[in-house]
């Protein structure tokens, strides 16, 4: 039976450490040696590292797609937003999907004065990838731009994701998205989104871009594919189909845009829950799709053991207690404890003793890890919830 153990043990911490540790450095030097690479090229042949830029008489038409259930609040704020964007008004056509809402949201988007400006009004709501093929279905252009409508572009975002297609090959374009206001948040998540951040980028120049952010990421139109009623996350399914249709994803560090914290970390683990469920839901369309050698790594590492992960630790955590007798399992065991004591300690001391408080990195870690449990659970009920929630 101890050997049974061992075997668990040292699995379990293979995938932790392979998770945490060993794919961003697989990652690290497959990023370097492929910028070796285009650093020899071009010097060798002068080939363009730059991505290429439209002038302004080159730019695409684009028709950006707002999906909006209740978004009185946000509205004000998004609408200036749009007129402060740096792309030709002629050439820009903003649809919003109001998705059943009840409150002053369709009012709002009524008197909007902002030229190209459109309002598709569903009666009933559906849910947001009901409202992403209405919205794709009425725009009028090649190129789609996706946002949220309590997400704020920077100036220039529409420019750097278009810019992208002007390589055929492009099917999706995604931006970045930063947060701002609540300061736990920004203790926890902040610090897991430019972790996530570093490995977007180096996974974009090895051609392994997995997902988008939903609040900020553009398709070619023949890159699209209806999205089934049960898709809770599109801006993983869509990105997926488009490589399933031949084309590229890339991402673009440069295309930025905003969002409001959420309240408190216990409002992200109702988030990540319900991504969880979503995540759970996709696999069976993501399993048809036919990904090179390295994207399937890249899937592995990145997506689908952090989905397991959950399962991973509580086996690594009963193998350590059931090797207790020998002296590194009840290390091992005992460290255990103390990263969950730490994070457990960051979270209830949050707003006062300032080494204590950074456990909220170790607390925000478990609390995905938990979500994607809760999440698992709720998927096996077969009542997951399809509809997403208006932004705090």
């Amino acid at each position: 039976m101890t050997a049974a153990w061992e075997i668990v043990f040292w699995t379990s911490l293979f995938l932790v450490a392979h998770t945490y540790l060993l794919y961003p450095a697989i990652l690290f030097v497959a990023y370097g040696m492929a910028q070796l690479r285009r650093d020899c090229r071009y010097l060798a042949r002068g080939a363009d590292r730059r991505c290429h830029e439209f002038h302004d008489d080159e730019l695409p038409a684009v028709s950006l797609i707002i999906p909006a259930h209740n978004e009185e609040g946000a509205l004000p704020a998004k609408l200036v937003n749009l007129i402060e964007l740096d792309y030709p008004a002629d050439r820009l056509e903003v649809v919003f999907v109001s998705d059943g809402s009840s409150d002053r949201t369709n009012e709002i988007l009524k008197q909007a004065e902002r030229p190209g400006l459109r309002l598709i009004e569903l009666q009933w709501r559906g849910g947001k990838s009901s409202a992403l093929n209405q919205g794709v279905t009425a725009a009028s252009h090649e190129i789609i731009v996706f946002s949220d409508a309590s997400t704020l572009f920077a100036p220039d975002a529409v420019r750097k994701l278009v810019r992208h297609f002007g390589d055929p090959h492009v099917g999706v374009a995604c931006g970045t998205l930063g947060f701002e206001g609540n300061p736990e948040f920004q203790r926890t998540e902040g610090v897991y989104w430019r972790y996530e951040k570093a490995l977007r980028v180096m996974e974009s120049r090895l051609g392994a871009t997995l997902t988008a952010s939903g609040a900020i990421y553009a398709l070619r139109r023949a890159a699209w594919r209806p999205l089934t009623p049960d898709v809770m996350i599109d801006d993983f399914v869509v990105p997926f189909a488009a490589r399933g249709l031949g084309y590229g994803v890339v991402f673009d560090p440069e295309a930025r845009a905003t969002d409001v914290a959420e309240e408190s970390v216990a409002h992200e683990f109702a988030r990540r829950v319900r991504l969880a469920v979503g995540s759970f839901r996709a696999l069976g369309q993501l399993a048809r799709v036919r990904l090179d050698a390295f994207t399937s790594l890249a899937f592995f590492s990145h997506k689908l053991l952090r989905w397991v992960l959950p399962f991973v630790m509580l086996a690594l955590l009963a193998s350590s207690a059931a090797l207790w007798a020998q002296p590194f399992y009840r290390a091992t065991l005992l460290m255990q404890l103390l990263f969950y004591g730490w994070a457990a300690a960051g979270y209830l001391f949050r707003d006062r003793m300032a080494p204590l408080r950074y456990g909220l990195i170790g607390y925000f870690l478990l609390a995905i890890n938990l979500a994607f449990l809760v999440g698992f659970v709720r998927f096996l009920s077969g009542r997951p919830e399809v509809k997403w929630k208006r932004a705090a």
